[in-house]
């Protein structure tokens, strides 16, 4: 809050910004993904600031999605999840999520049930609503099922920080060759207590990415750059 008003205060702040995001933030990114899961983020080609997860999240599915593709999403879950594909024109199907289901069996079984093939699976773990978590295992799984499958994934990480008795929520990109696959989006809205100010970020396979830029391009100048200043030390700063 004391950067905010630091640099709102600054005239050249002012201004259009970076629509994917100033250098510092998108540094501080990479720095803090390196830091908290051992993952290597180029912040060139593999990162992009968005106005909080759901516009990124939104905006890239109407990148990704043509009229008719088959999307596959959780229910119950988070309402930009299927409501992104449906925006897009896309065809959504639902994999049941809770406590008495195997959502990996019940993914293996709705790809093979579906036709068209489905081309992208939205998940987050920790879950909206029903709080599941899962290990790193189950996302090794899920990029052998999108390998195998040609699916594309994206993995909404907003929940990240909302964990309890030890448990630490993994990234699904610290699967090898997740990035190759998938993407993955964070917000700060949670784990940094920001919701207003709708800032986060989407992070991963550089040709996902690149979509993303390119259309965020032709539709937004990019946060109030104080706003990017503070999530830069945010993130920069004492995690503790």
């Amino acid at each position: 809050i004391d950067k905010l008003v630091e640099a709102a205060r600054k005239s050249h702040n002012h201004r259009y910004s970076a629509s994917r995001g100033i250098t510092k933030l998108r540094e501080a990114i990479s720095g803090w993904y390196k830091r908290r899961y051992d993952v290597d983020i180029d912040p060139e080609r593999e990162a992009v600031v968005t106005i909080g997860a759901k516009e990124g999240l939104s905006h890239l599915v109407l990148v990704l999605i043509s009229p008719g593709d088959v999307v596959l999403s959780p229910n119950p879950t988070y309402p930009i999840h299927p409501y992104s594909a449906i925006i897009a024109g896309g065809d959504v199907r639902s994999i049941p999520i809770g406590p008495e289901r195997n959502f990996l069996e019940d993914l293996q079984h709705a790809i093979k049930q579906t036709w068209p093939r489905p081309k992208l699976l939205v998940i987050s773990f920790p879950h909206n609503p029903t709080t599941t978590v899962v290990d790193l295992d189950f996302f090794a799984r899920i990029v052998d099922c999108a390998r195998e499958n040609n699916l594309l994934v994206i993995h909404d990480l907003a929940y990240a920080d909302l964990t309890f008795d030890g448990y630490e929520a993994p990234s699904f990109l610290q699967v090898p060759g997740a990035r190759e696959v998938g993407v993955e989006f964070f917000s700060m809205s949670k784990s940094y207590s920001m919701a207003g100010w709708r800032v986060g970020f989407c992070v991963g396979n550089a040709e996902i990415i690149a979509a993303l830029t390119r259309i965020k391009s032709y539709l937004d100048y990019g946060i109030f750059q104080p706003i990017q200043i503070a999530a830069t030390v945010a993130l920069n700063s004492d995690q503790s």
